[in-house]
């Protein structure tokens, strides 16, 4: 196998490799540092390249591989970071480049989970400031790139973790979602994305915050990786504000579980912003198409999501004030943002409205065990595209572009977004599935049934 094809190959075979000792840890991160080092300056998918703690680390591994059989699951396996989240001993910015210096001494609890897994982490991965945009181009910072078309955004704010899976400069990644900020960089890339359950990943250290919208969650090239990383990300922290128990059935043992027919809902219309584009609408009924070949029961209907928007949009902008970052030092959009923050009583009204709506969308799921939606309402914008319209322009256009998605994170409901096909861009095309509470299995099963009738793996961007 040469380095390009192991570059693109999936981390759970990676994994075998490694166990068979056909390659080694130090083999691994040597291909990806190779790759990084030559495209990263072109796609903008790495903030901080951890290259000597990475080689430190995959030099250790590869030699206790001499003296151990007993390894886990992904030992050897390279991953990327997303820059929100704090691994120790690395600047962790938050897409803000007064904060190139903060280097936390800690790791959070999901980084410890990844470590004990046996990844070695090759670094940090770009995001938007803050987390607030749907795309990744924060002041300081070269712009994330999209590998299918370098003209177009990656999505954000998981960006430059999924560009890193997409252009073959990590095996796997982690994200994290707040408001599409897995699904939607998943989306634009042509990858896979799972925003898990409220409760299924900890996030330790951090408490409650911003009434439970934000999740981590894994970026794949495969169902089965992204499966597989969620078994290893999932798991209670002592403390942690929500939780879900360990399913019997792992979630990776579920990509080979063939579901029993189910009852779907679909819709390509959100209420109140309209249709999705041609290529949004083209990837949601090719799926439907599918599902219908497969038995399921199929039906054309959605909860109306009116309701949730305002609310909504006052839970996630106070996220920018809790930074506690001074005005001057904030991006013109988020400013803007932070100059809107209301009171402690606006912020905990609309949490209350939030929730007592969410009530209402989780209701609909008595009915439906699955809901297919496109990700976004239309097809990734160009680098550089909104930015000179004003923050409030900008901010219309990010909640109109990522209306599909806030549903699962107001919720707490899983959801998956998968690639179903390009647009005549070369940009990949992509649906989400959002389920039942804690369904995160049916939804990786049904997932996994769609990829293998539309393989896509063997798709490779041409950088």
């Amino acid at each position: 196998m040469n380095e390009t094809d192991l570059a693109f190959t999936s981390a759970l075979e990676l994994a075998k490799l490694v166990r068979s000792r056909e390659v080694s840890p130090l083999d691994l991160v040597e291909v990806y540092l190779e790759r990084i080092s030559r495209l990263n300056s072109q796609l903008g998918s790495y903030f901080t390249i951890t290259a000597d703690l990475a080689i430190a680390d995959a030099k250790a591994k590869t030699e206790l591989l001499t003296t151990t059989s007993e390894l886990p699951p992904f030992f050897g396996v390279p991953i990327s970071i997303k820059d929100l989240t704090p691994v120790a001993g690395v600047a962790c910015t938050y897409g803000n480049p007064a904060l190139v210096n903060n280097i936390p001494d800690y790791d959070a609890g999901v980084v410890m989970k990844l470590k004990q897994a046996g990844f070695t982490i090759l670094g940090k991965t770009a995001t938007c400031e803050l987390g607030s945009y749907p795309y990744t181009e924060p002041t300081g910072f070269p712009p994330a790139r999209n590998p299918w078309n370098l003209e177009y955004t990656p999505g954000g704010s998981s960006g430059g973790a999924a560009a890193s899976v997409a252009a073959g400069l990590s095996a796997i990644a982690h994200g994290s979602d707040g408001g599409g900020s897995i699904r939607g960089p998943a989306a634009c890339c042509g990858i896979v994305g799972i925003k898990p359950a409220r409760g299924r990943i900890t996030s330790a250290p951090v408490g409650d915050k911003l009434g439970g919208i934000g999740v981590h969650g894994p970026l794949a090239r495969t169902v089965s990786d992204a499966a597989a990383m969620l078994d290893v990300m999932s798991g209670y922290f002592t403390g942690d504000p929500y939780w879900l128990e360990t399913p019997q059935t792992s979630f990776l043992d579920s990509t080979q579980v063939k579901t029993s027919p189910l009852k779907i809902a679909f819709s390509t219309d959100i209420k109140p912003f309209g249709k999705a584009d041609d290529n949004c609408t083209e990837g949601v009924l090719k799926t439907i198409k599918l599902l219908t070949e497969f038995g399921h029961q199929i039906e054309e209907k959605y909860p109306d999501f009116s309701g949730l928007v305002e609310p909504f949009k006052i839970v996630w902008q106070s996220g920018v004030a809790a930074a506690g970052l001074p005005p001057e030092a904030l991006q013109p959009l988020n400013r803007w943002l932070l100059s809107r923050t209301g009171s402690a009583a606006d912020y905990l009204q609309a949490l209350g409205k939030m929730q007592t709506f969410s009530r209402q969308i989780i209701a609909f799921f008595d009915h439906f065990d699955v809901l297919v939606l496109p990700v976004y309402l239309h097809s990734p914008i160009r680098v550089g595209e909104w930015a000179n319209l004003s923050p409030e322009e900008i901010f219309d256009n990010i909640i109109h572009w990522i209306a599909p998605c806030p549903i699962a994170n107001a919720t707490g409901l899983p959801a998956i977004a998968i690639p179903v096909g390009f647009d005549s861009k070369g940009l990949p095309i992509s649906v989400q599935l959002i389920g039942k509470p804690a369904a995160e299995s049916t939804l990786i099963s049904l997932a996994a049934q769609l990829e293998a009738a539309n393989p896509w793996i063997q798709h490779r961007p041409n950088l």
